[in-house]
């Protein structure tokens, strides 16, 4: 894992009606959302998010992912999601965090993995692009 401040970021949110079932707990698959909330949050602040990624010429597909749900979300609840780059060398793996902001437990955690693709060829990178090193301002 990285130990540079410059690569992590923290989003806040509050869970919306429409995202939990009958029992007022989020749906699981919804986190995924607000780890791509936190994700674009986080690709910005080196300025290589989407449309940045694809103007380069790469596609960044999710290859990977796993989420592990300590405690659950409600109706309402503050949360704060952090993310991590973790690795960004051969692939992006970012890592999740989820907190409940008013007492700072840690109710979820989780990563994705996505590799760059070559838009014109379909062909996979099995290094980082240097576009990528030089925006993360390790080139």
């Amino acid at each position: 894992m990285l130990n540079d401040a410059r690569f992590t970021v923290d989003v806040e949110l509050s869970i919306p009606f429409h995202d939990v079932d009958a029992m007022g707990v989020v749906w699981h698959g919804n986190y995924f959302r607000y780890f791509e909330i936190a994700r674009e949050a986080l690709l910005a602040s080196f300025n290589y998010g989407y449309r940045e990624m694809k103007a380069s010429g790469y596609l960044w597909p999710v290859v990977d992912t796993r989420v592990k749900y300590r405690a659950p979300l409600t109706f309402e609840q503050a949360i704060r999601v952090r993310a991590t780059l973790e690795e960004y060398e051969n692939r992006l793996r970012i890592g999740y965090q989820i907190f409940d902001a008013a007492s700072g437990q840690r109710t979820t955690s989780g990563y994705t993995i996505q590799v760059a693709v070559e838009e014109n060829s379909q062909a996979l990178s099995f290094v980082s692009p240097p576009i990528l090193f030089e925006r993360l301002g390790v080139a």
